[in-house]
């Protein structure tokens, strides 16, 4: 279960295990949480491919992409999309870094980003806007929640170089 972090730091004071987890990557690969060890990782959840908000979040990430490389950090959307979904958005938005197709929603569980939504009063589920930065262990030791777009990466950017200096 995530717990609290402090109000002015998306850094946690107590990182938590990421859990078992099984999706697969726009090329039908099997990623899992052992996937993870050895580097820093970034793992992003955004509503759907294509789309106004997750497409410029993405163009994001890919435009910081080599300073992310440069910590030693890798970086994985994830969303309910198809893997043919993912693989229409990476070509056409010339993304280099992989996308996670989570159709049946465990990873979503996992990191508690299902929730309830509201727009124009009709209430659905769907995924909150969500950052989870990983440290080699395996442990998340930060995370944003309900994201805005706007400067979001370069934030993640500074906090992943904060804790890899120290």
């Amino acid at each position: 279960m995530p717990t609290k972090k402090t109000e002015q730091s998306p850094i946690l004071q107590k990182p938590y295990k990421v859990k078992k987890f099984s999706v697969v990557d726009e090329n039908g690969n099997n990623i899992t949480e052992k996937t993870l060890l050895g580097k820093w990782n970034v793992i992003y959840f955004y509503p759907k491919d294509m789309t106004s908000g997750c497409t410029l979040e993405a163009n994001d990430f890919q435009t910081k992409l080599k300073t992310f490389h440069k910590f030693g950090c890798d970086i994985y959307g994830v969303s309910k999309d198809s893997c043919q979904s993912h693989l229409k958005f990476i070509q056409k938005e010339g993304l280099k870094f992989t996308l996670l197709s989570d159709e049946e929603g465990k990873l979503l569980e996992n990191f508690a980003v299902w929730k309830e939504k509201s727009m124009y009063g009709k209430k659905y589920m769907g995924i909150e806007r969500s950052t989870f930065l990983i440290n080699k262990e395996g442990m998340v030791v930060a995370e944003w929640r309900k994201v805005k777009v706007t400067e979001h990466v370069e934030t993640v950017l500074e906090v992943l170089k904060q804790l890899t200096s120290s």
